[in-house]
């Protein structure tokens, strides 16, 4: 099974690679799982602008495209990392999503999300996209909120995130459950 983890930040100084390497390391320790880290920085997009993608399905318009569509398409299963800018989740994630559609259809989607509220109305928002994508979005989440935040900035370890270890084993414990029963459902 391969569990992509999705970092959708770009923003210069982003929070995403101390969430990115908790996460890593969290799932890395759980055993017998393929982990691949997508950085949405490594999939320069243009803005959206062409046919829909649930009708062009693989049809991909460019090469830029047409990668990020095949590294989306070997997934059984994400984790979707976001932060909350102004209430919702970053443009760059509605963009990658927006210029694919078919690649995400039937896989489990789950999410660690910061900011205000950690992350809560990014995710929200996540999830209804997810459910028009025809995917299984999770119900369990990790929330980090602007204490762990700045704690974890200002550590240079992962310790602070501890609080948080029993939501993430939560979230993967659901996560992997899902990601096989689809899996057998797809073949």
């Amino acid at each position: 099974m391969l569990i992509q983890v999705i970092n959708s930040t770009t923003r210069d100084g982003r929070f995403s690679e101390r969430v990115a390497e908790w996460v890593l390391g969290y799932l890395g320790a759980c055993g017998d799982l393929d982990l691949e880290l997508i950085d949405l920085r490594d999939h320069p997009l243009p803005f959206f602008e062409g046919a829909p993608p649930a009708r062009t399905l693989r049809d991909y318009p460019n090469d830029e495209v047409a990668r990020l569509g095949r590294t989306i398409d070997r997934a059984d299963g994400y984790i979707v990392l976001t932060a909350e800018y102004n209430h919702g989740y970053p443009a760059v994630l509605k963009n990658a999503m927006d210029w694919t559609f078919v690649e995400w259809q039937r896989k489990p989607i789950a999410f660690v999300g910061w900011g205000n509220v950690g992350g809560a109305r990014a995710i929200e928002q996540l999830r209804l996209v997810a459910v028009e994508y025809e995917m299984a979005p999770l119900r369990h989440a990790v929330h980090v909120m602007g204490d762990v935040m700045m704690a974890i900035r200002q550590s240079d370890d992962l310790a602070p995130f501890a609080p948080l270890e029993p939501r993430l084993k939560l979230l993967t414990e659901d996560l992997l459950w899902w990601t096989r029963a689809l899996a057998t459902a797809r073949r």
